[in-house]
């Protein structure tokens, strides 16, 4: 039997949202084991001064559980 967990993680990018999710999973699989996917709950842009200064996204992250 496989049991698995999500976490949810956010990223920030000042290049684009596919680089915040590039980022977000590396980060997350360096802290959490076996993780096997994850998938983009909420994105957002970030502004200063009236301009895009960041673009952040909201990660769910699956990881199975081990014994």
């Amino acid at each position: 039997m496989t049991v698995a967990r999500i976490s949810e993680i956010s990223s920030v990018s000042k290049k684009s949202f596919e680089d915040a999710i590039v980022q977000g999973v590396a980060r997350a699989n360096k802290t959490l084991k076996n993780v096997k996917g994850a998938w983009v709950k909420d994105q957002e842009v970030l502004v200063d001064k009236g301009k895009v200064a960041g673009y952040k996204v909201i990660l769910k992250v699956t990881f199975v559980l081990t014994d």
